[in-house]
This record gives C-alpha cells, sequence and structure tokens, in this order.
C-alpha cells in the first residue's frame, strides 16, 4: 500500500494549502522534522528572517533589524545576521481533540532579541499577543480555542565572556484551532508576525508578496 493511502484526505488537502501560501521575501522557509508525539499526523517548518544586505532600502520598526542596520558595516557578513526565528506545526488528529476544539491544531514558536528599552517594557508580552491576534484577523485566517505565552530571556555573560553585552529576547509560543483545514491564511499571518518579531515594517497596501524560494 502506498503511504500517501494511509493518509487522511483532510491532512493532505491541508499540505496542499500550505504549498499556496505566499510568505514575504524575506522570510526563509524550510520543512524541519515534525514531532511525533503530539498528534498522528503533523508537518512543521523552520523560518529564520536574516538581515537585509548592504544598500537595501529599508526602514525597520524596532528590535534586531534596527540593531543590525545601526551596527552595518556595508561587509558581506551583514547578510548571515539572523533577526527572528520560529517554528510552525500543523497537527491533525482524525478522531478530533477536545483540547483543540477540533481535528487540527497550529502550534507555533517565535523568537527574537529585543532592543535594551523595549524588552524591557511591562506591557511586551500583550504586545506580542496582540500581534498574533492582529496578523490572524488581518489575513482573515478563522480560528478558535487561541493561547499562549509570552516570555522575556535576559542573556547574561560572566568571566572570559564578561566584555560581551546582555541581550533581551522576546519568544512567543502559541497555539489554535483552525476553523477548516485551509490553512493557507494561517500560514501567511504566521509568517507576516515573524517578520513583525525582527523589526521589519509591514508591506505597504496592495503590494503582494513574492512566494518564497526554497532554500538549497
Amino acid at each position: 500500500m502506498n503511504a500517501l493511502d494511509k493518509v487522511p484526505p483532510e491532512f493532505l488537502h491541508a499540505l496542499g494549502t500550505l504549498r499556496k501560501a505566499q510568505c514575504r521575501a524575506e522570510l526563509h522557509l524550510a520543512e524541519i522534522p515534525a514531532p511525533a508525539r503530539l498528534a498522528p499526523f503533523a508537518v512543521a517548518l523552520g523560518a529564520e528572517v536574516l538581515a537585509p544586505g548592504p544598500g537595501t532600502a529599508i526602514t525597520p520598526l524596532h528590535g534586531p533589524a534596527a540593531m543590525a542596520l545601526a551596527a552595518a558595516s556595508g561587509t558581506a557578513d551583514d547578510d548571515e545576521t539572523e533577526l527572528a526565528t520560529g517554528r510552525f506545526i500543523l497537527l491533525h488528529d482524525p478522531e478530533g481533540s477536545a483540547v483543540w476544539d477540533g481535528e487540527f491544531r497550529i502550534v507555533t514558536y517565535i523568537r527574537a532579541q529585543l532592543e535594551p528599552e523595549m524588552g524591557n517594557d511591562e506591557m511586551l508580552g500583550t504586545v506580542a499577543w496582540t500581534w498574533l491576534v492582529e496578523a490572524l484577523e488581518n489575513h482573515k485566517a478563522p480560528y478558535r480555542a487561541a493561547g499562549g505565552t509570552a516570555t522575556r530571556v535576559l542573556s547574561e555573560s560572566f568571566g572570559t565572556l564578561a566584555e560581551r553585552p546582555g541581550s533581551i529576547d522576546i519568544e512567543l509560543r502559541a497555539s489554535w484551532t483552525p476553523a477548516t483545514s485551509d490553512v493557507t491564511a494561517h500560514l501567511e499571518a504566521w509568517s507576516d508576525m515573524v517578520c513583525t518579531f525582527a523589526g521589519l515594517p509591514p508591506l505597504p497596501d496592495g503590494v503582494t508578496p513574492l512566494p518564497n524560494r526554497r532554500r538549497s
């Protein structure tokens, strides 16, 4: 029996809708190993946003993009600066889940370094959650049973690394149940949110992002 014969048609449909997503060009997406114990069927995508290269016209709003551009010296190394990273996992249980309130569940993780003054903002967690809600609403991605946790991570160095400046990262772990098996808008919303965490400005109205190319 072909392995695909064992995959529920609803999950195959969901995978097809993921491939239709048009994510921002700044976001590098690639499939990664999916967790095996969370659901009978799962697919996972990893993402990273890299600093724009020298000469790129961009006005960062905040966070790592602003810091990377401020420190840029015009060398090729600037291209390798990671601004934000994340994971997007789509889970499917044909028997449904009372906890999920459905047969599908999207689980996400985003992490980005912040400017010190923003990292100390007591409203940071609320802002991060607002970015998620607004992204889903802006992309008209229907959902229910959403929940999440925002965490600030303070890193300090000691001993031989004492001269390394401290840093503050924001981590958002969130999950929600899509209303249907069409999750195109959900991936697009999440990709926008990763770019927001990276400090990139939103795309102007009427500008359509180009489909991402797979990284080799």
